[in-house]
């Protein structure tokens, strides 16, 4: 077993494919990073003038009319229905110069986004790249061939597997890693680390290692939907049929099975808890009113309802391997 993932491993690394997805994630990686250069920038020289005359401006005119602005601002909050936010934030007295500034990037705040949205990225290409190293097998008929070689299926269908997931591997861990020494580097310059506690950072490696973990995930997963599909399209578009129709429609008109769907499931599992919004709908007292109302799906459930979803599909291949026709 070990000689034959050793096997698919070097015929992964060989795959054109594989070299143009991972340098494509990297392409990718490199404009996250370009964007979040940007966004740090801090305003010019001009614009912050400008803005200090602004503030200056203001400040003049709450020493003259601070105390009725103040009574308006109390009034109306009053009003607010429940539930609303502290006084202090929704009156925040005097103008001060934050208010007329450009916020500080804040390398805390920005890396978890980051890490998510790579996390589609990373897990979508390693789907792509499991999916034509299996199929392909099948399109041009070589998987014959290679079980003339090891007649053993259960042990082919495990070894091509594990090779797709163990060569996703690094190709993940060197993707985070670039993403977050730039992201650090970038906001160190323009922004702030100063909240870098070493729980934080405790976070951030867990989340990355969750990500590595899904992304070997979905490359064996790639490599199930290539094998039961027999080609690399038609498994890239029952991913695209799926995102579009169940997520985007369906989901969309029914946002109480939201916790059903996979994107959910992933982010909770990936963020250790993910939140989402439904519509709740009251008709009593003669008023027809609905309000969003937050909700919030555990990691717990997310972490289940991955693994009862791969442990099936890979049985459900070995199944199929096992018994079809390959030719």
């Amino acid at each position: 077993m070990i000689r034959l993932t050793g096997v698919e491993l070097r015929r992964l690394i060989a795959r054109r494919l594989t070299v143009i997805g991972v340098a494509a994630v990297l392409l990718i990686t490199a404009f996250l990073l370009f964007a979040t250069w940007r966004e740090a920038r801090p305003l010019s020289e001009a614009t912050q003038r400008q803005n200090q005359a602004f503030f200056e401006e203001a400040q003049k005119d709450w020493k003259l009319n601070g105390a009725k602005y103040q009574k308006e601002c109390e009034a109306s909050y009053a009003s607010v229905p429940d539930p609303k936010p502290p006084l202090k934030e929704y009156c925040p007295g005097p103008p001060t110069i934050e208010q007329f500034g450009k916020p500080q990037t804040v390398f805390a705040e920005v890396m978890p986004n980051l890490l998510q949205g790579s996390s589609y990225l990373l897990v979508f290409i390693a789907f792509l790249i499991g999916a034509s190293f299996v199929g392909a097998e099948f399109s041009s008929g070589s998987i014959g061939n290679w079980l003339t070689f090891e007649p053993r299926r259960m042990r082919v269908y495990g070894s091509k597997l594990a090779g797709a997931a163990i060569g996703l591997v690094p190709v993940a861990i060197g993707i985070i890693a670039f993403l977050m020494l730039g992201t650090y580097l970038i906001v160190d310059h323009y922004g702030t680390t100063a909240s870098m506690t070493g729980e934080v950072w405790g976070d951030l490696f867990e989340r990355a290692g969750r990500i590595v973990l899904m992304t070997a995930v979905g490359a064996a997963l790639g490599g199930v939907v290539g094998l039961l599909l027999r080609h690399t399209a038609a498994a890239i578009g029952l991913v695209m049929g799926y995102v579009v129709i169940i997520e985007a429609v369906f989901g969309g008109f029914l946002v109480q099975t939201q916790p059903w769907l996979i994107r959910l499931n992933f982010d909770a599992f990936i963020g250790h808890g993910a939140k989402y919004f439904v519509q709740e709908c009251d008709g009593g007292g003669g008023n027809y009113t609905c309000n969003m109302i937050e909700k919030h799906l555990s990691f717990e459930h997310g972490a289940w309802y991955l693994s009862i979803a791969t442990v099936a599909l890979v049985l459900l291949g070995a199944l199929v391997f096992r018994r079809r026709d390959v030719n």
